[in-house]
């Protein structure tokens, strides 16, 4: 299964995915690269930014994607 097959069926499945959440579980590193991949196969995708504190305590951003629609 490629990683634009696993990201779409965590996607399925859990309703939105994070780049940690894609690294941790599914071993992809690169995953706006992936969700760049989708769009281009006709997937939309909304994205918001969320905020919080990382390990160390700093405050960091983050994206979450959730799959808007398949493709026409």
């Amino acid at each position: 299964m490629t990683q634009n097959e696993l990201i779409l069926e965590y996607l399925r499945k859990h309703g939105s995915i994070t780049q940690a959440e894609a690294a941790s579980r599914l071993g992809c590193f690169r995953l706006s690269a992936r969700i760049y991949d989708l769009k281009q196969l006709g997937h939309r995708f909304t994205r918001i930014n969320e905020s919080g504190l990382n390990r160390f305590g700093t405050r960091e951003t983050h994206a979450r994607y959730f799959l808007s629609s398949r493709p026409v």
